[in-house]
């Protein structure tokens, strides 16, 4: 239960949010997509995380937030959204928000895998249905290597029941790529998720390619470094070439750096304001980067 503070801070916080103009913006005009190679079923290059972002309680001003977020998400043509069974309850979350705002069958809900056993694997995604409120997923990933060998099969499994159309792997850090790299080599999978940043371009050297030549779809996590790139550009111009790029912010030139390579199929940016939520978006629209500005970045941040 929540004193009775907390519901008069949340129902005041929706009636502000209620009266910004920008909340009530015509949907875009259709953000980018890039097909999923083992399907062909397109999805728009700009998607969201729930890590951080949603680790909210249920009622609270900022789950109101929340909702407002997703509003604009799929107002603009949002779809993939990411979460993961130990993301502090942001499924469950997640689950609530698409039930109240009728958004499930609008949204391409990625979740994961984090567990040691077969066992705890199979309790855990019986509690994940539940937390997202669902049947079944789109696509279900093992979390960051953990047990592969173990889950990937078990996710196959699912993917066999209909219970996931599609099933993959990820990791987030640069030292975890090497590994992922052997995984696609060897195993039949439908996607990988990654970390991809103008100060992290690591990926591009053999990773991202061989998913192209694979045929494995590709998601990027950390395009913002957490953070850390906005401390690191904090009161400082964009590049002078940005307008021409259709760039008008720090965070849709990192977000648009990462869909400018040809491999990535959907940035997972995680935020929990709307305003955010409406400009991460704008990212999602040709034109991309040259050459020269990806690498004019990299030089930059490297």
């Amino acid at each position: 239960m929540y004193a009775r503070r907390d519901v008069l801070r949340a129902g005041a916080a929706l009636g502000l949010l209620a009266t910004v103009p920008w909340l009530h913006a015509a949907p875009s005009a259709g953000l980018l997509t890039r097909k999923v190679p083992s399907t062909g079923e397109a999805l728009p290059v700009i998607g969201a995380g729930t890590s951080g972002s949603f680790e909210v309680e249920a009622g609270s001003a900022e789950y109101l937030q929340l909702k407002q977020v997703l509003k604009a998400f799929f107002d603009g043509g949002g779809k993939v959204i990411d979460t993961s069974p130990n993301y502090g309850g942001a499924d469950s979350i997640l689950g609530q928000l698409l039930e109240e705002g009728g958004w499930h069958r609008q949204c391409f809900i990625a979740t994961k895998i984090a567990a040691d056993s077969r066992a705890d694997a199979e309790a855990q995604w019986a509690q994940s249905l539940k937390s997202l409120r669902t049947d079944k997923v789109d696509l279900l990933q093992i979390h960051n290597l953990r047990d592969w060998q173990t889950q990937l099969p078990y996710a196959r499994e699912l993917k066999q029941q209909g219970k996931t159309r599609y099933v993959g792997i990820t990791h987030y850090l640069n030292s975890g790529q090497d590994e992922v790299a052997r995984i696609v080599r060897n195993e039949p999978l439908d996607f990988i998720q990654i970390n991809y940043s103008v100060n992290a371009p690591q990926a591009a050297r053999e990773l991202l390619p061989l998913c192209q030549e694979k045929g494995i779809a590709v998601l990027i996590n950390r395009a913002f470094d957490d953070g850390r790139l906005f401390a690191k550009v904090k009161d400082q111009p964009l590049p002078a070439w940005a307008a021409e790029a259709g760039i008008g912010s720090w965070a849709q030139l990192f977000l648009k750096f990462a869909i400018s390579h040809p491999a990535v199929t959907t940035v997972i940016p995680a935020t929990g304001r709307p305003d955010r939520q409406l400009d991460q978006l704008k990212a999602g629209h040709d034109p991309l980067l040259t050459q020269a500005q990806q690498q004019a970045l990299i030089k930059q941040f490297g």
